[in-house]
């Protein structure tokens, strides 16, 4: 609707023009907006300022000749008006709005789709958790983001690809390997020192206790630490790792590629990489370490890619992995990383561009943090300690619903409280409980029409359509027919939570209408009318909750 409005006010300024009441043919971008105020009418132009000083005539002067020449040939608009200093408003028909509930109905699960993405190749990497511990509360709301931006992605026309990249490689993993072979040692009674810096937890000791049932006592001798460590840190890391895709295939997370960091040493490619960028001096020796120029390219500082002691930083990984994804053809890239990982966009930016790309082709989306509540009081936590509740531990207590629509609710650039007790709710306070029970609701409305009220299909009744007058029920619709603009910016703007906090709008206005109006009445060509309504609100919860990776129960 917003674009034949458009269209509309192009048409008049264009005809304006033509006849002389405006001086210019130079028209500028028409913006077409809901007004805050409904009683300034469905939609509002600002056309008039900004052509102000172009065509030299005062705002107001030019919203009227523009005015003279809407056309209205196909009878939408109700009445149009200038307000303040020259915004044009419309005011359009009731019945302009029922052909939407057609479309919602034709299109049924590709209703909202479109194909902005032109097909174009785009990896979607997140979670990408160091396979030293389980995932916890911050990975589930990065995986519950990268996920749904992916899938809203897809909708939207790009070909995605979502990966995982595995941190198999570095001082982490022996650092696993050292934790596992010392609970490993003490199992035997053997004293240890074990490090602040080592991994805490039960999860380790678990580990240290498999190792012994399969190697025995064979790790005890000294002269065999390195190998008993080495094994440790792969048996730990494979072991973990396959929790953590357990986990998240429970939470409704499939990945479409595993990529091991570890892959890039054995190819050669971390090598490759840096040589290439030796050769084009944009590495450096200084001191017996090797210098990125990360400030050639807008970065704070430079930084050390191969370090005096000979060893590889993580950068040096990273600038292969990331020039990976394009020689594989991804035209762009999308992380998404845990807020403390800030500082690494402009040194990534920076390998890019040096690398022959346009930066804008790589994105990062950062997620904050979670704190996870419990009636309101925040749960104590000590990663340093190992004590900490897994992201398994919130799924098994409140659902991949609950979990994934919570985590979901937020832009994840603020902070979200996620209160276990609240998301356990059957009650309208719990927002995803509030938003299924639409769908439940309406699967039962239309249930009952078709049992006691035989109306068997609910397609298009043009009379039954027209009968739809009541605020309420254009308020529905015209809130059904924003929701391909919803998919649209959540994909351009990579914001997933633009859905969420739709549907919980749209629910509103059903709650309100459904709560005033009875959708089964005694007038059977209403009561068709109404359900062809609530099931194009049924429709649009569906897609929309599948676009989050939520369920639509007919039953709750």
């Amino acid at each position: 609707m917003k674009q034949k409005i458009r269209e509309i006010v192009l048409q008049a300024a264009q005809k304006a023009f033509s006849i002389g009441e405006l001086p210019s043919s130079e028209i500028p971008g028409v913006e077409i907006e809901e007004p805050k105020v409904e009683a300034h009418g469905d939609y509002s132009s600002n056309i008039s300022m900004v052509m102000a000083s172009v065509q030299k005539m005062p705002p107001r002067k030019i919203a009227e000749a523009i005015l003279k020449y809407i056309d209205n040939s196909e009878g939408i608009i109700e009445k149009t008006n200038i307000a303040g200093p020259g915004f044009i408003n419309f005011q359009l028909k009731k019945s302009a709005w029922h052909p939407f509930l057609l479309k919602v109905h034709n299109e049924n699960t590709k209703y909202g789709a479109s194909d902005i993405g032109c097909g174009k190749k785009v990896q979607v990497e997140f979670v990408s958790a160091n396979p030293t511990g389980p995932l916890h509360v911050g990975h589930g709301r990065g995986a519950a983001v990268g996920d749904s931006m992916s899938n809203i992605l897809s909708f939207s026309g790009y070909e995605v690809q979502k990966e995982y990249y595995v941190n198999d490689s570095g001082r982490q993993i022996r650092t696993l390997g050292l934790s596992v072979y010392l609970r490993y040692r003490e199992l035997f009674g053997k004293e240890t020192e074990f490090s602040d810096d080592y991994y805490q937890g039960d999860y380790i000791r678990d580990l240290a206790l498999l190792i012994k049932e399969e190697k025995k006592d064979l790790f005890l001798d000294k002269n065999m630490e390195d190998e008993a460590v080495q094994y440790c840190a792969r048996f730990a890391s494979d072991y973990i790792l396959k929790g953590i895709d357990n986990d998240l295939k429970s939470f409704g997370v499939k990945f479409d590629n595993w990529y091991s960091e570890q892959s890039l040493f054995d190819s050669d490619k971390v090598d490759s990489a840096i040589n290439n960028f030796k050769n084009k001096n944009i590495i450096y020796e200084k001191e017996g370490a090797f210098w990125f120029k990360t400030t050639d390219y807008g970065d704070e500082k430079d930084r050390v890619v191969i370090r005096n002691n000979g060893l590889t930083t993580y950068f040096a990984s990273d600038i292969a992995y990331h020039k990976d994804k394009f020689d594989r053809g991804f035209e762009t890239i999308i992380d998404i990383w845990g807020a403390d990982h800030h500082g690494y966009i402009n040194r990534i930016s920076a390998s890019i561009e040096a690398s022959g790309h346009d930066r804008d082709q790589f994105k990062v989306i950062m997620i904050q943090l979670v704190n996870l509540l419990r009636g309101g009081e925040p749960v104590a936590m000590s990663t340093r300690a190992g004590e900490f509740i897994t992201l398994k531990d919130v799924i098994d207590e409140v659902g991949n619903d609950a979990a994934r629509f919570i985590f979901l609710m937020r832009h994840y650039d603020s902070h979200l409280d996620f209160d276990l007790e609240l998301a356990k709710k059957k009650s309208n306070e719990n927002p995803v409980y509030y938003v299924q029970y639409v769908h439940a609701r309406i699967s039962s409305i239309i249930d009952k029409g078709r049992e006691e009220y035989g109306i068997k299909d609910i397609d298009l009744n043009d009379k039954s359509v027209s009968m739809l007058t009541e605020p309420e029920e254009i308020q529905l619709i015209k809130a059904m027919a924003r929701y391909p603009e919803v998919i649209r910016s959540s994909a351009e703007l990579l914001e997933p939570h633009r859905i969420t906090f739709y549907l919980m709008n749209l629910a509103s206005f059903f709650h309100t209408y459904y709560n005033k109006h009875r959708v089964l009445t005694d007038d059977k060509v209403l009561t068709h009318g109404r359900l062809y309504l609530v099931m194009a609100v049924k429709i649009i919860i569906r897609n929309g909750l599948a676009l989050l990776g939520v369920s639509a129960p007919d039953k709750m």
